[in-house]
């Protein structure tokens, strides 16, 4: 499998043997979705910054919880707090787990939430991992350490993180990049067989044209 890096929370997905999914595109934040195609859309919720499913060409949108199947990748969309009250400020975002090609992989939405073991128990471990990092609307640095620490993934890839253009209020990916003594960055990663081993943490760069 593909992994690119659009943008924000935005990532294609492209499968081997299997469809092409785009996560949470995003509308007007400063920064431009680039023209893309795929097979699904998977929606965490619908705010402006995470629901730009007219900016992707697409037949399918998945937007709620439940567990379904796209062209043979298994999906399963969790219920998470959006902010750290149980909603009261935000409301509610989802969790989508991808698994294919005996890979598993888990990306966090705007997950608000500390981490408890209850959430951990719905989310589940992962072999990758996306998660916010920038604070303000979603878990900060500190608190998406302990979720990395917890979960354990072989490869842990930042989103929601402030860049240069970006004109939603949240911070840069420095702050949970300093929490590790190696990070790495790619443009794309590809995942020829399970990855396994003690966390990486990889830093992606921002594709312009999607291949």
């Amino acid at each position: 499998m593909k992994i690119q890096y659009l943008g924000h929370s935005s990532f294609l997905l492209s499968f081997e043997r299997g469809p092409c999914i785009v996560t949470d595109p995003f509308g007007d934040v400063g920064i431009p979705l680039p023209p893309v195609r795929a097979d699904c859309v998977t929606v965490s919720h619908f705010h402006y910054d995470h629901c730009n499913v007219e900016g992707v060409h697409a037949s399918r949108v998945l937007s709620e919880k439940g567990v379904f199947d796209v062209g043979g990748v298994h999906i399963t969309a969790v219920e998470c707090f959006h902010d750290e009250v149980c909603g009261r400020k935000r409301g509610k975002t989802l969790a989508f787990r991808f698994e294919a090609e005996g890979i598993s992989l888990l990306h966090l939405g705007d997950i608000g939430e500390p981490c408890t073991p209850e959430v951990l128990r719905r989310l589940g471990k992962a072999d990758v991992l996306f998660l916010p990092v920038g604070g303000n609307y979603t878990i900060d640095a500190t608190e998406a350490k302990r979720y990395l620490d917890a979960i354990k993934p072989a490869i842990a890839i930042p989103m929601h993180y402030k860049v240069k253009g970006l004109t939603v209020d949240i911070s840069g990916a420095e702050g949970f990049l300093s929490l590790f003594e190696q990070t790495e960055c790619a443009k794309t990663l590809t995942l020829n067989e399970k990855p396994i081993g003690q966390t990486k943490v990889i830093l992606m760069e921002r594709t312009q044209n999607v291949r």
